[in-house]
């Protein structure tokens, strides 16, 4: 299905300006980043830019949930793929991604560490991209019989999370071999049950 003619259309100074924030807020961080440059490097007015985001934080959410929308197909393969293949594939382009030499680290982590009140709009919009992932390893492992998948799926967002980090500060071949081998232990390792309550 194509979603094409629901799509909001963008002036051609809406993506110069959003296409140069897109740069350097994930080359530099985004409080690094003011206004004026941005305005500067996208040469538009600043009217201009006033007229298509009212302040650097309606800024800042359009980035982030941009960078949400470019990761929903992280898990797509063809029909004939097991939901452990499509499980598998996103870490595997995760690891791709991450060892990339134009990677600086995830966008998500990069941007709440800028943004530490939970109740901000920037927080608000993180907080919706990792529900969707959560919620996209919860549905894989549970589509391939999982017997915990709300428990795995925790999990793995911690494995995501970790691989975020790790192929920014170590060796990506090391950290690919790691994520490799945890993700196939975990989604082999038997369940445990929880423990009882006062045991």
């Amino acid at each position: 299905m194509t979603t094409t003619s629901s799509a909001p259309r963008r002036s051609a100074a809406w993506s110069r300006v959003f296409d140069t924030a897109t740069r350097l807020f994930y080359a530099e961080g985004v409080h690094a980043v003011g206004v004026d440059r941005i305005i500067a490097e996208a040469g538009v007015a600043k009217a201009t830019f006033y007229h298509h985001f009212p302040s650097k934080d309606d800024l800042v959410r359009a980035y982030i949930t941009d960078q949400s929308m470019r990761q929903r197909g992280i898990a797509d393969m063809p029909g004939s793929a097991t939901p452990r293949e499509a499980l598998l594939a996103a870490f595997e382009r995760m690891c791709t991604f991450g060892s990339a030499p134009s990677y600086r680290g995830c966008p998500f982590i990069n941007a709440a560490a800028e943004y530490p009140d939970p109740a901000h709009p920037v927080r608000r919009a993180i907080d919706e991209h990792r529900e969707w992932c959560r919620g996209l390893f919860r549905d894989l492992l549970a589509a391939d019989g999982h017997p915990d998948p709300d428990r795995t799926a925790r999990t793995l967002m911690l494995l995501r999370d970790g691989l975020a980090v790790g192929f920014d500060l170590d060796d990506p071949a090391a950290v690919r071999a790691a994520v490799d081998e945890a993700i196939t232990r975990l989604l082999d390792a038997p369940t445990r049950p929880p423990e009882p309550v006062g045991s």
